[in-house]
């Protein structure tokens, strides 16, 4: 072997031995990289914006992995933890599950039962309407004969334990002649109420022409006098 062909295998060593140096500090780097972030552990996304106070559903949530180290201590990590819960704020597309932003669904104490009735949304108390919101019922009836119409407090203070989503419905106006043909949107809201108190709910969603909610304000009991529970057409108070 000659001089230059020594020199040929010298530098050929030389840059295996570079290429080796070279390799193992990438994998130096990765390895210092993968100590600092730590192992993965599995959370949760929002995949379309969630209304508050709607009841949450597995289907809503999709499965992200992320560096354990960078992963909130309220991050669900399960999610049977959405299970009976209802959303406190609205959540957003692309936000991380947290526990702070569930909340368990109201309950029914103790003889109570639920009942739900659809109310209209234009007439009721849109969008403010919460679960654990306070309302009194008021349902309106036709006169018989010649009597004038009639408005009646059917429930005071009923506890709401539910607020359902926006649904169009069909209007037939067999309840209100004055009311055209055509589709609205209407609230499934559910109370927890009594025997007594669901049948009068009950009775009204079937007979009354037109049945709204008032909002009790938070804290108050929500009496209304006898002598004013009822009030029909032409009365003065």
């Amino acid at each position: 072997m000659n001089s230059r062909q020594r020199r040929g295998v010298i530098l050929m060593l030389l840059s295996i031995l570079g290429a080796l140096a070279a390799f193992a500090g990438v994998l130096s780097v990765v390895d210092e990289a993968e100590s600092k972030v730590g192992p993965e552990v599995t959370a949760y996304e929002v995949t379309a914006d969630i209304e508050p106070y709607q009841e949450l559903r597995p289907e809503q949530f999709a499965e992200i992995s992320m560096p354990e180290r960078w992963l909130p201590k309220t991050a669900v990590t399960d999610l049977d933890a959405v299970t009976g819960k209802i959303a406190v704020n609205p959540l957003e597309r692309g936000s991380l599950l947290q526990r702070d932003m569930i909340a368990d669904r109201p309950a029914l104490g103790e003889g109570q039962q639920e009942i739900a009735i659809m109310i209209d949304a234009a007439t009721g108390v849109a969008g403010k309407i919460t679960p654990g919101a306070r309302v009194n019922v008021y349902a309106t009836f036709r006169g018989e004969g010649d009597a004038a119409d009639v408005s009646q407090l059917i429930v005071a203070a009923a506890r709401v334990i539910d607020v359902g989503e926006l649904t169009s419905i069909e209007d037939s106006g067999d309840r209100d002649s004055e009311r055209a043909f055509g589709q609205s949107e209407a609230v499934p809201i559910t109370f927890a109420l009594d025997t007594a108190k669901a049948q009068r709910i009950a009775y009204a969603e079937s007979f009354a022409t037109h049945v709204r909610l008032a909002l009790v304000a938070p804290g108050d009991a929500g009496d209304v006098p006898e002598d004013q529970r009822t009030y029909r057409l032409g009365e003065e108070r």
